[in-house]
């Protein structure tokens, strides 16, 4: 059995076959028509928002008309619990939503 070898290729041989390679694909340009999120990525990032804005809305009240009064409002389930919980549900989604590639 006789083994083929292969031919060493010099550098300058290998620096031309690069040029010509690059010279064959055809340039990429950005297609400025294009919007950079798809429907779905900004439907996604109104439900972040919306989430975000509840939980903002959620956390207003609970204070006392007097201030030298203590009113133990301020320590419901709902301003401590909840309202932050939809914050950083919306800030997730939102990051879900720029992050996902749009559907070609």
């Amino acid at each position: 059995m006789i083994a083929k070898t292969k031919p060493a290729i010099t550098k300058t041989q290998s620096d031309a076959s690069k040029s010509s390679a690059a010279k064959d694909q055809p340039i990429k340009t950005a297609n400025t028509g294009e919007f950079a999120f798809g429907k779905e990525n900004y439907r996604l990032m109104l439900i972040g928002l919306a989430f975000i804005l509840v939980g903002f809305l959620l956390m207003i009240g609970g204070g006392s008309d007097d201030p030298a009064k203590f009113s133990p409002e301020i320590f419901n389930f709902q301003r401590l619990t909840l309202a932050p919980i939809l914050i950083l549900a919306g800030y997730i989604i939102e990051i879900f939503a720029i992050m996902k590639r749009p559907k070609d």
